[in-house]
Parts: structure tokens; C-alpha cells; sequence
């Protein structure tokens, strides 16, 4: 079955970075001149999406509003000729046909998905987290529903991370059925370093079946008071096979400072009107460090 639904989960609160998401979504921080939460719908469509449901909160209605068509400001654009401008604030409102829910409550993860039962029905569907941008040739969401249309069964996004991180994840145990595909055979969310399976952590991607739906309304709460997804996939692969896709591509996290910065300077590089200033710019930064 073709893969036409996608989850956006993006109720959260971003608390991480206070004060600037007080009354922004952490989604809606500029990449450059794309929010966050652009560069993940653009993954989505480039894999084959045709419908997303944002899974929404308190705070969120700018999301809304980016994915909306914008009148005043077409009209604007158009007056000044700015016929580039205009195509793609136009795309913007035009790339998928986007829907919305509100989660509530902050039950965590699995909750959030849960919300989106009515909109999937029985279908498998794809789930993003739009604080992961993933530069990749072929989009990381592709990569996994080719996991999926090859193994027919649920994915999860894998990456190898520093064990001296593996506690900041979800975290598999995995048997290798070819260079980039695994069985998962057991997940731990947040194991201390000693404890953790393998260096193999599960990133904001997932290919999931609508059984995840019976056993997430079934499920106790689990760390902080949360419905955690780690824990319904793990007992989803108890009941049908749940694989890995140990994706291609550099993923960047900007749910974290450091991560947000990275990406920005990395982006930025790829970008023909940016690299020679900017790469010029931080030899001269360099220097002036080794100096000092």
C-alpha cells in the first residue's frame, strides 16, 4: 500500500529555546529564510505525501498561517513585481493539502500520534518531527518507505550516534539484514550508556501501520507521565515485524543550540549566494581565535 499520509507532531512547547519560543513555535524558527518545520513538509512531498495532518497545541496558529495563502501580502508582492517572491510564497500554500488537529493535552509522543487516528483510518502512514532536518540526495522519508514497500512492516530512522549520547534517545537492538536494513528486536528509550543495546538511535522519521493506533489507546504512561512511542513499537514488534532503516544523509538537530547552529552554518555553505563570504568570514573568525 502507497505510503499518502504524514504526522506532524508540533504541540510541544520548546522549551529549549526560551525566551525566542514564547510566543513563536520552535517549528516556525528561521533556517536561514525557511522555518524549520518547511524544510520537513518539503521532505514529506518530495517523498510522495499527498495529505499531512499538523498535530497542534496552544501557540501554533502561525504554523497555520505559513501554510496558508497570504492575500495581503500576494498583492503586495505582485504590486512591486516581485514575481520570484510571489511563486514562492504561492508554493508555499499550493506544495500538499495540510490539515490540522489539537492534542490538548502534553501526553507525550504517543499521544500526539494517537490524535491523528480519524485523519490515517487504516492505512499505514509516515510520521516526521519537524525539529530533524536531514540533508540528504535522496530524501530520508523516501529511504524508508522504500524499507517499507521492500520489508512490509513499520520503519524507524536509524543512526549511528557517539555512545556518550545514546542516553539522549530512543535506542535498538537490531539484527543487520542488508547494509541499510535491520529487525528490530528490542528498543530502550533513554538507556544510560552501560545499559544501551547498540550505538543505534531512532531518529524523528517512522513508517508505522494503524495497528500502532490499538495498542497506543491501550497504553500505560510511561516516562514522565507520558504515552511514549518508543514504548508502543516495541510492543508492535511483539505482534508484527518493525524494521530500521539506517538512513544516508546528514541530519541536523535543531530541537538543540548547538544543533540549530550547526545546521545554519551548514546550509548556509550550500548556498551559492552565501559560501564564498561566509567561508571567508570564518577563516578570518579562525585566525582571529589563534591569535588571541
Amino acid at each position: 500500500m502507497k505510503i499518502k499520509k504524514a504526522v506532524f507532531p508540533v504541540a510541544g512547547l520548546g522549551t529549549r529555546f526560551l525566551p525566542a519560543t514564547k510566543s513563536s513555535p520552535k517549528e516556525m524558527l528561521p533556517l536561514i529564510d525557511k522555518p524549520l518545520v518547511q524544510y520537513v513538509v518539503e521532505e514529506a512531498v518530495a517523498s510522495g505525501i499527498e495529505q499531512i495532518l499538523f498535530v497542534t497545541g496552544r501557540n501554533k496558529r502561525s504554523i497555520e498561517d505559513h501554510f496558508d495563502i497570504a492575500f495581503e501580502l500576494e498583492a503586495h508582492l505582485y504590486d512591486k513585481g516581485k514575481d520570484e517572491e510571489l511563486s514562492n510564497i504561492r508554493d508555499i500554500a499550493e506544495m500538499v493539502d495540510i490539515f490540522y488537529v489539537r492534542q490538548r493535552q502534553a501526553l507525550g509522543l504517543g499521544h500526539a500520534i494517537l490524535c491523528a487516528r480519524d485523519f490515517i483510518g487504516n492505512e499505514p502512514f509516515a510520521v516526521l518531527l519537524g525539529d530533524d532536518i536531514i540533508d540528504s540526495e535522496t530524501p530520508c522519508l523516501k529511504q524508508l518507505i522504500e524499507t517499507f514497500e521492500n520489508r512490509h512492516g513499520s520503519v524507524l530512522a536509524l543512526e549511528k550516534v557517539p555512545m556518550e549520547s545514546i542516553s539522549s534517545y530512543g535506542c535498538v537492538a537490531a539484527e543487520k539484514l542488508s547494509i541499510s536494513d535491520f529487525q528490530i528486536t528490542d528498543m530502550v528509550e533513554k538507556p544510560k550508556q552501560e545499559e544501551a543495546p547498540s550505538d543505534m538511535a531512532i531518529i524523528g522519521r517512522y513508517i508505522l501501520t494503524p495497528r500502532i493506533f490499538k495498542i497506543l489507546e491501550q497504553l500505560e504512561p510511561g516516562k514522565g507521565g507520558e504515552i511514549q512511542l518508543t514504548d508502543a513499537i516495541l510492543k508492535l514488534s511483539k505482534e508484527e515485524n518493525v524494521y530500521g532503516c539506517l538512513f544516508e544523509g546528514l541530519r541536523h538537530d535543531c530541537g538543540d543550540k548547538l544543533g540549530f547552529l550547526k545546521a545554519t552554518i551548514d546550509m548556509a555553505l550550500k548556498r551559492e549566494e552565501f559560501r564564498t563570504d561566509l567561508e571567508s568570514y570564518l577563516k578570518r573568525r579562525l585566525t582571529f581565535d589563534c591569535l588571541r
